[in-house]
């Protein structure tokens, strides 16, 4: 079976194994890349779920590994008890924003929005790193904020889809509840001349072990999708095919 915990931890073993070094977002935007060394940055998003994102980072501490969390402010991932856990175990802590979509498209209100719940993310950790929601069923680009502000003049020294260099980083994302999920993609995009492609975690450990890879990688997980509890896989299944089904046809409009 696919995305479970155990399949999680295999691939972040094989990883290891082939001699790759971890980074967290934070990191790379502050030491950039090596040249001579094989890198992944591990990335996940918080939408859903989040008791799923603390076992992850509870696979990775137990690894000797450090990633990025980004969690929204809604609800469903905003679990204070959690994300202090999660900044216990070492990782970094960031801010899934949404604020555009909150506020409806008015960038000034968004922009206010976002203020305070950076500062709210901040009494959890030092956030130095934010990332956009993509906000499928919601008409606006939540990166559009940045059109008209600078995200910098807040601290933030990075944000994923605008300061990675993604002609030399080849990007990996379970969107879809798969590596090759683009056609269900709304706005989890990138422009990459790698023509590398992937379906399933097994296909992608076996590249790795045969180093049919590039050495720069950056991998974007949303935890939610990833479980042992054989309900909690069976719903997330057949949730994701539906969920994909709908974005094909908002893809099509």
């Amino acid at each position: 079976m696919d995305f479970t915990l155990k399949k999680y931890k295999e691939l972040l073993l094989t990883l290891q194994k082939a001699e790759f070094e971890f980074l967290t977002f934070e990191q790379y935007c502050i030491e950039k890349q090596h040249a001579e060394k094989k890198q992944v940055i591990l990335r996940h998003d918080v939408d859903l779920l989040p008791k799923n994102s603390l076992q992850f980072a509870q696979i990775e501490h137990d690894l000797g590994i450090k990633s990025t969390y980004y969690f929204r402010i809604v609800s469903s991932s905003n679990n204070p008890k959690i994300i202090k856990q999660i900044a216990a175990l070492g990782h970094e802590i960031g801010y899934h924003y949404e604020d555009l979509t909150i506020c409806k498209g008015n960038r000034q209100k968004a922009l206010c929005c976002f203020k305070t719940n950076l500062n709210y993310f901040r009494q959890f950790y030092p956030i130095k790193t934010i990332c956009m929601h993509g906000s499928p069923r919601s008409k606006w680009d939540n990166k559009a904020i940045w059109e008209d502000f600078d995200y910098k003049q807040f601290r933030i020294i990075g944000e994923p889809y605008f300061d990675t260099d993604f002609n030399t980083i080849f990007y990996l994302t379970d969107t879809g509840r798969c590596w090759d999920g683009d056609k269900f993609s709304i706005r989890d995009k990138v422009k990459s001349p790698f023509l590398e492609k992937f379906h399933t975690t097994s296909e992608l450990i076996s590249a790795i072990k045969n180093n049919a890879i590039p050495s720069k990688i950056l991998i974007t997980t949303h935890p939610q999708r990833w479980s042992n509890n054989l309900i909690e896989w069976c719903i997330e299944y057949c949730s994701q095919n539906l969920k994909n089904l709908i974005k094909r046809l908002l893809i099509k409009q």
